[in-house]
């Protein structure tokens, strides 16, 4: 069968760009439809597609760290990513640049032969209020005052199913998925949790009268009421943002759309030695 594979390297990095141009002469060669984001493509001089025309690819290559595989998730939506990890952690990316043609080569003969891939989804969240619901977010949903620190907060109630669980002035309030407890979670004091955990993890920020943070099951209804500011916000992904004008509630809640991983699987353990 015929295969379609979709490119996106980090931006303004050279290594990237490289390994590109590394990947694209050996899958041309091999007769495989290759298309590469546009930055890149002006960078090498290849024709180039937008990143969201790279839905309907058979395999989409991440080349950088795990904020690029972030950005290329939010644009591909459920389409297989494999990502190539040139950051320092990468708990998304499993593939040295060294081995990445190989995988790349191997995954494609896989797709021709009809093979299925071993598959890994990853559950996403979504936000939503009065008339707006923010793009779904693989690491975490934040609802945070006017700013962070002295007097910048806002009274945040936390309800899960419908009862409360804490309530009182923080900067902020955090939902995580198990992707995301290594990221902003983690700096806010909330807990590891191993990726293959079904649960979703409740971290107050500088709260005033915290509260531990909290383990729910991913089905749980999430609401976040904030009082007690003119404004605040709902900020997915730490990218796509909705002000919000107080009182208002955010709703959280599993995406229907997942993130698709394929090829080799990262060493959760490995990647913890790395964080600082």
């Amino acid at each position: 069968m015929d295969v379609d594979v979709g490119i996106v390297a980090q931006r303004g990095n050279e290594r990237a760009q490289q390994l590109t141009e590394a990947l694209l002469d050996v899958l041309e060669s091999d007769s495989v439809a290759v298309a590469v984001d546009e930055e890149t493509g002006d960078a090498i001089d290849v024709v180039s597609v937008p990143v969201t025309e790279m839905a309907d690819s058979d395999l989409v290559v991440s080349i950088g760290g795990d904020g690029t595989l972030l950005f290329v998730a939010r644009e591909v939506g459920s389409t297989p990513i494999l990502g190539v990890n040139l950051g320092e952690v990468g708990f998304l990316n499993a593939v040295s640049p060294a081995d990445a043609v190989d995988v790349v080569t191997d995954l494609v003969d896989r797709l021709r032969r009809g093979d299925p891939l071993e598959r890994r989804t990853l559950e996403r969240l979504r936000a939503r209020g009065d008339g707006w619901t923010l793009e779904p977010a693989l690491n975490e949903i934040v609802v945070h005052g006017p700013r962070r620190g002295h007097g910048g907060g806002a009274t945040i109630e936390i309800r899960v199913d419908g009862t409360r669980y804490a309530d009182g002035h923080a900067d902020g309030v955090l939902v995580a998925t198990p992707t995301g407890s290594t990221a902003y979670n983690l700096s806010e004091g909330g807990p590891l949790v191993h990726p293959t955990a079904d649960a979703l993890v409740v971290t107050q920020m500088a709260a005033e009268d915290s509260m531990p943070p909290l383990v729910v099951d991913p089905g749980a209804e999430l609401e976040l009421a904030v009082t007690g500011a003119e404004t605040a916000y709902a900020i997915s992904d730490g990218r796509n943002r909705h002000q919000l004008e107080s009182p208002a509630t955010v709703s959280v809640s599993l995406a229907a759309d997942p993130v698709t991983l394929v090829g080799p699987r990262t060493n959760f353990f490995d990647g913890l030695e790395k964080l600082e």
